[in-house]
């Protein structure tokens, strides 16, 4: 017969060892009152108090309540009318939320069965003094499996609706937060994000977080950097790796501004303050948005003068979400970005795996271990990277402080080790228009191809002259590798940086002339995105769902839209890009379509103009 105490101890093991600091696991009965005033209203017998399996405290959430009910037999798992609460896992552990749920917000879960392996769980959300119980539901669907308890408080505030708008109200504050520091702190550009992420990576180590409050001017800084190598240290076993990581950090304890007490305050720790109170909580709870790379494009279109200033223009992310779905990404893959910035391809594909891995620890944690792989050459950057992973639970950081086309580091991404395999998917937004040889962005594509596996995925955002010109780099690609599709995406897509831009897909190791396929090629110009004040391009009118299953569905099917899409055999020497070979629709055609393409085309003119000057003459002569 199966041992309902043998459901107990997995459950009471999995508590204690994926529980949090301070937790307090009680079974039966509680010494908290208003838990046992509660638990009076609730027997399953009608007579006497309830009694659940396990009931847990989380001392920094004083007002949520997990209680836990088991059962021995899965068949005993849940009533067809959940009204048996004497017989049923389900049943019972509701009918203890229903009168917890009048003191608290309760977690309920349900669980049966006596093996890890074929364990049956169901969790609840029974909001306090909501009228009735609804499926506990992350940001990977419903928690159908044991989970650590952090991720049940996640999930317990998850809902995609909130999550927009607190997103919207972090990069609203994030222009406060550059006038701060330009006015009161004096970091400059590159050190800005810098800030962000180091304060970040601080309020992750306990000892800072309990202390950084009493510290002193002379000693914030110190001790901030000290926090970041304890988590640095966490993240790697490379000590070299561990220096060249913080190396940009250190100015966060010798900057004068930053580091200047007045009046009985001082910029750091006003900026700690306001990064723990407006942004932790959000990075904390939501990890499927690179909010770094968010602070550096908003704090690049911030700045006065040049908007390169920064050095590189990061790939929105929608796109990068897009880009993962249309690689198809799965938790098989391994993923790499050869010119990663701060790291928000990987993140998308870090999402788009733990959306498939659901709430499965062990494969979550192989995701986050071996399947997320990074090459980035400047040094602010590469630590931006590795705090956005470490940020996001990466275990192993698989990260390359290289250049993209340095032998011995392509050489450990080629050769299987036990930090990751040979890459299969790869996602790359490269510099764009970089001088000498060798660093033109199809230079940085023909890299990436030939590291990835044989038949692997690769998804690339390249400036539209790398598709419309000719280059010695178009022809090498196709020798060993097929072009698979091309979309023209929006021209505004990185405002303020007036480039336009275009998506290319590709299989590697498989030369292009020997696909029986011919290239899709389409126009994806309307993302449903608009420029609004303040604010850059954004979902205003929320057209882009709509419009991201419209490209997919267009893409897997390489469907062939008069106008829009189609299908063709192109070579090196041709041009690849849809605009090139579709067929106009001019009975549809206004005045305004006419002024609006001619606009456009004088901004790419000028643009293409400006990047193929002579070094040294003036763009106005």
């Amino acid at each position: 017969m199966p041992n309902e105490r043998t459901t107990e101890s997995i459950v009471r093991d999995h508590l204690i060892k994926f529980g949090v600091k301070g937790q307090v696991l009680e079974e039966q009965t509680s010494d908290n009152a208003r838990v046992r005033r509660a638990l009076m209203r609730a027997s399953k017998s009608g007579d006497g108090a309830g009694k659940p399996e396990f009931i847990l405290r989380l001392p920094e959430h004083p007002d949520v309540l997990i209680v836990i009910e088991c059962k021995a037999n899965a068949s005993k798992h849940e009533s067809a009318d959940r009204t048996h609460p004497q017989h049923y896992a389900v049943d019972g552990v509701l009918l203890y939320a229903s009168e917890l749920a009048k003191e608290f917000d309760v977690i309920a879960i349900a669980v049966s069965g006596t093996s890890v392996a074929s364990l049956k769980v169901s969790t609840f959300r029974w909001l306090n003094k909501a009228q009735s119980v609804e499926e506990l539901v992350g940001p990977h669907g419903p928690i159908k499996q044991l989970v650590r308890v952090t991720d049940l408080i996640k999930a317990l505030t998850f809902d995609p609706a909130v999550r927009a708008r607190s997103f919207l109200e972090v990069m609203d504050f994030s222009r406060e937060l550059h006038n701060f520091m330009r006015d009161h702190a004096k970091v400059s550009e590159a050190e800005k994000p810098l800030v962000v992420s180091g304060i970040l990576l601080a309020l992750r180590d306990e000892a800072f977080l309990a202390s950084w409050r009493k510290l002193k001017t002379k000693t914030l800084g110190r001790e901030m950097l000290a926090a970041i190598k304890r988590e640095a240290e966490a993240a790697f076993l490379d000590v070299d790796k561990q220096r060249v990581m913080l190396q940009p950090y250190s100015f966060l304890e010798t900057h004068p501004a930053l580091n200047r007490e007045k009046d009985g305050d001082w910029p750091l720790r006003t900026l700690v303050n306001d990064i723990e109170a407006n942004v932790w909580p959000f990075i904390s709870t939501y990890e499927d948005i690179d909010v770094l790379g968010r602070f550096y494009g908003e704090f690049l279109r911030y700045a006065g003068g040049d908007k390169k200033g920064l050095g590189i223009v990061l790939t929105p992310h929608h796109i990068t979400e897009l880009f993962t779905a249309i690689a198809a990404v799965s938790p098989n893959d391994t993923v790499v970005d050869t010119c990663c910035g701060t790291g928000g391809f990987l993140i998308a594909a870090m999402t788009a795996m733990d959306k498939i891995a659901g709430n499965d620890e062990k494969v979550r944690r192989d995701i986050r271990e071996h399947r997320l792989v990074g090459v980035e050459d400047q040094p602010h950057m590469f630590a931006l990277a590795v705090s956005n992973m470490i940020l996001r639970g990466d275990g192993k950081a698989n990260l390359y402080r290289s250049s993209s086309f340095d032998p011995l580091t392509s050489e450990k991404l080629i050769t299987p080790s036990k930090r990751h395999a040979r890459p299969t998917v790869g996602l790359i937004n490269p510099p764009f228009s970089q001088k000498g040889a060798g660093l033109h962005e199809l230079d940085f594509v023909a890299h990436l191809l030939d590291v990835l596996a044989p038949g692997g995925r690769a998804v690339v955002v390249l400036p539209m002259s790398c598709a419309i010109e000719s280059h010695p780099a178009k022809e090498l690609i196709l020798a060993k590798h097929t072009l698979v599709a091309a979309m023209s995406l929006p021209n505004d897509l990185f405002a303020p940086v007036g480039v336009v831009t275009i998506a290319l897909v590709f299989e590697a190791h498989r030369p292009h002339a020997s696909s029986p396929k011919k290239t899709w090629l389409a126009m994806w110009k309307d993302d449903g995105f608009v420029k609004m004040k303040h604010k850059g391009r954004v979902d205003s009118l929320g057209r882009w769902e709509d419009m991201r299953s419209r490209w997919l569905d267009s893409y897997h099917s390489q469907k062939v839209q008069k106008g829009v899409s189609l299908s063709r055999k192109v070579g090196a020497e041709d041009e690849w890009c849809a605009e090139a070979y579709l067929t106009t629709n001019y009975s549809s055609l206004s005045v305004g379509d006419v002024e609006k393409a001619l606009r456009s085309y004088a901004v790419f003119a000028h643009l293409h103009r400006m990047e193929h000057l002579p070094e040294g003459v003036d763009a106005d002569v």
